[in-house]
């Protein structure tokens, strides 16, 4: 309905008493571009006034150099009636480009949403089952102390694999990751078909398959190795052509294009270099241990995509796996990922001391006094960082990046955000 508008300063104004006919009128010195929508937030029974708030919490958290910029796609009933961009698109001061509605960001671990409809679709097909074991497709993991983790407990961050942040609490750990790294650097033609699995594995376990949930990316990148199993092809290509494709996700990718290379955001000096060779087309050179790195699945982390792509995503999901005449999964899927299914488990991770950690299937449910969503919400954080978040109760989906200035978290840039945006409902 709204074509992009040219970007421009506007004035910071009292922010909760802006109405949204007003509001760019009010405000000046804020890098600020509107995005597409289909609709006005009054049509889908939301408080503009609200928008002006959340402009401002941005604003305050790029000027406490606590994110870089944000950008942000809000839809309520399918229809996006809130889209735009604030801050400046590169980290570099003297650059004065603005970030943009269809700026380009790593979705980092949002990925794993879209993992988990790609196992679901599966599942749905009859060629996977959520109870089966792991090493009923990959040899590596029928043995013990692997063979108890199954598909199920890889989803819910419950088998028992150590977590993401194993490395920064016990002494002389080796992450999957590090050891993988080190095979790859060892290994020789010679020695075989790579098998860098078994190699991962050399660390073990730490906890009984649904002990703790302890959240891990490894898990993901093997559940992303289930799929080329039973596919024959790279889970990333099953994911493109069966989800993102008939989605018209055409922004979200494994690998930028030279198009959509020239439309990233531009967060240090090595990915601006990066970025500015495959804007031109040139392909960097790899090294033969970066190339064996190709062979591992990237389906905990490796799309990028922008706000507007991600929300046609959270929209399929919301319509119970249809988005206007596309099917992606039937409603049983949808309900099946989208209700809790861990209580009593507990979490630790990151410093966590909560005793009943509230999961679905792939997706987050965490509740609580932090959050005003409904009940039954589900979402999905990635780091660096970018939310996205579904409410059913509300038909409200929104997604938001607030790249981070440095490696801190910052809960104000997440939590902070999804209670003003829920804010706004009438």
């Amino acid at each position: 309905m709204e074509d992009i508008l040219k970007p421009g300063r506007i004035s910071l104004g009292i922010a909760g008493s802006l109405s949204a006919t007003t509001f760019e009128e009010a405000y000046t010195f804020m890098l600020y571009t509107p995005g597409i929508t289909d609709c006005s937030p009054a049509e889908v029974n939301y408080d503009a006034t609200r928008i002006g708030v959340l402009h401002t919490h941005f604003q305050q958290l790029i000027d406490d150099k606590k994110i870089q910029a944000a950008s942000y796609c809000i839809s309520r009933y399918g229809k996006t009636f809130m889209h735009g961009a604030i801050g400046p698109l590169s980290y570099r001061e003297e650059r004065t480009e603005p970030l943009l509605p269809t700026t380009v960001h790593r979705i980092a671990s949002i990925t794993k949403a879209i993992t988990s409809v790609a196992i679901a679709k599966l599942v749905e097909d009859g060629v996977l089952r959520l109870d089966l074991p792991v090493g009923t497709f990959l040899k590596p993991f029928n043995v013990e102390p692997f063979a108890k983790i199954d598909i199920y407990s890889l989803l819910t961050h419950t088998s028992g694999l150590f977590p993401d942040c194993a490395g920064s609490m016990i002494p002389y750990h080796k992450s999957y990751w590090q050891l993988i790294g080190e095979y790859f650097d060892s290994y020789r033609p010679e020695d075989g078909e790579p098998d860098w699995i078994t190699a991962a594995l050399s660390c073990g376990v730490n906890k009984k398959v649904g002990e703790e949930w302890q959240y891990c990316s490894f898990g993901f990148c093997i559940l992303g190795e289930i799929i080329k199993k039973v596919t024959g092809v790279t889970a990333e290509q099953y994911i493109e052509e069966n989800i993102l494709k008939p989605l018209g996700m055409r922004d979200t990718m494994w690998e930028p294009t030279p198009e959509l290379a020239g439309r990233f955001i531009i967060r240090n000096e090595m990915r601006e270099k990066q970025l500015n060779e495959l804007a031109q087309g040139i392909q960097p050179g790899v090294s033969a241990a970066e190339k064996l790195w190709e062979t591992v699945s990237s389906t905990g982390g490796g799309l990028s995509s922008t706000p507007a792509d991600l929300i046609r995503f959270a929209n399929m999901l919301l319509g119970m796996g249809r988005l206007g005449e596309t099917r992606i999964l039937g409603r049983k899927a949808v309900e099946k990922l989208t209700t809790r299914t861990l209580y009593g488990v507990p979490d630790y991770c990151w410093g966590n001391d909560v005793k009943d950690r509230s999961y679905g299937i792939g997706l987050d449910m965490r509740k609580g006094p932090a959050f005003f969503y409904s009940e039954g919400s589900y979402f999905h954080e990635g780091a660096g960082a970018c939310c996205m978040v579904m409410d059913p109760a509300e038909q409200l989906a929104a997604v938001w990046f607030v790249p981070f200035k440095d490696d801190n978290w910052y809960a104000e840039a997440l939590f902070n955000v999804t209670n003003i945006i829920w804010s706004g409902v009438i």
